[in-house]
């Protein structure tokens, strides 16, 4: 039996997680990144967690997901950043 993935139900209040380089400003650079495919991305949501050795952080944020297109333009404009290493 093939197990289907969720479908997600759009509008959605949707999580993404970006992980990159912690000596430069990777909030404001994600929020950049983000904000001409999510204009209403809340910054008061965006969440940072260094890591345990402080050479990465991950900035996790929410946006009010529109689509399947919207979400791959994201990851896709996230990776394209030379100071995020991975977006979940």
């Amino acid at each position: 039996m093939e197990e289907n993935a969720p479908k997600i139900e759009f509008p959605c209040d949707y999580p993404i997680k970006a992980i990159g380089d912690n000596n430069v400003d990777l909030k404001s650079i994600v929020l950049d990144i983000v904000r001409p495919h999510a204009p209403d991305i809340d910054a008061s949501r965006v969440v940072l967690n260094p890591s345990k050795n402080g050479t990465f952080v991950s900035v996790r944020f929410y946006i009010n997901a529109t689509g399947e297109p919207q979400l791959k333009a994201i990851h896709t404009d996230l990776i394209a950043s030379e100071h995020i290493k991975m977006v979940l």
